[in-house]
């Protein structure tokens, strides 16, 4: 049995599947506010209680905000401020008398897309967040390409490929560069940009449901924004050339995409055909729980 816990800012989801990836067991938990040791216990509590209710324990895989840095062995750049600079693999090993693996939440998605979701029947997939923030993650012959500083799959930390006057003003990121993509491609990026220009408080939903009925400055920034998708995608081909790119977060459900961004890539990517694949992501928001349990591949 693999068991996979998704460390969120607001919950903490646990979920058991057994070896065809068939789920046993789930829960959700509201994840303690500002409490590193309270987050340990309760992580420690969710696995328990599956175990307990199941019979049999069961190998665990983490997915978590930030990396782990391979120079020090503590977290960095997590949104949820208290696991910073914490030894969260050595503390969770110690709460649980077992090994466990730690991965970015976002090559967990990617991870778990790759084992048994959209990217199943392909050798190399990049899977991408398209929410709050932008992120990504890398799977290549079933490995997640992490790298040697662990940012591997930080797409949305690099310029906009192709910035023009028509994409709209520079937008400093909290990153401290400029017109990163996720600025332009994050769903409150989006949303910024549309109402700074049009004068109005709207989300992104809103957004795509006025394109949707007509309305012109809405339908203009959907296109923008899919050239802008379609670029920045292009780039991530044109260097590692992926079967499949997998998209989740909440822009991912904006079903024009899988046509549109495909339809305007072509102008971007150096080849005369492109065979890469474009998908929604199967497990909608348990992708990353589910890729979490598949840290631990069959022996």
């Amino acid at each position: 049995m693999r068991i996979g816990i998704d460390l969120g800012g607001t919950k903490i989801e646990l979920v058991a599947l057994d070896s065809t990836g068939l789920t046993l067991f789930k829960q959700r938990i509201a994840t303690p506010q500002n409490s590193y040791s309270d987050t340990l216990k309760t992580i420690a509590h969710v696995i328990d209680e599956c175990e307990r209710e199941l019979g049999v324990s069961g190998s665990v895989g983490v997915g978590h905000p930030g990396v782990i840095s391979p120079d020090t062995g503590f977290v960095k750049n997590a949104n949820s401020v208290c696991l910073n600079g914490k030894p969260l693999k050595e503390d969770l090993e110690s709460y649980l008398n077992r090994t466990v693996r730690l991965a970015n939440d976002a090559n967990c998605f990617a991870l778990s897309e790759y084992s048994d979701g959209a990217g199943a029947k392909n050798n190399s997939l990049f899977g991408v967040i398209l929410g709050t923030g932008v992120g990504a993650g890398i799977v290549v012959n079933g490995t997640v390409i992490t790298g040697c500083n662990a940012i591997g799959g930080e797409w949305g930390h690099n310029p906009l490929p192709g910035f023009k006057a028509s994409d709209g003003d520079d937008l400093s990121c909290y990153c401290g560069q400029s017109n990163c993509i996720e600025t332009f491609l994050s769903g409150p990026g989006f949303a910024e940009r549309f109402n700074a220009e049009n004068a109005c408080h709207v989300d992104s939903r809103e957004i795509i449901d006025q394109a949707t009925q007509g309305d012109l400055s809405a339908t203009r920034a959907f296109e923008r924004y899919c050239d802008q998708v379609a670029r920045s995608l292009a780039s991530i081909i044109n260097i590692l050339d992926p079967e499949i790119i997998v998209l989740g977060g909440g822009m991912s459900n904006i079903t024009q995409l899988y046509d549109r961004v495909p339809a305007l890539w072509g102008d971007y990517i150096f080849s005369d055909t492109v065979n890469t694949q474009l998908s929604a992501a199967q497990y909608g928001d348990s992708s990353g729980v589910r890729g979490a349990a598949w840290l631990w591949p069959e022996d």
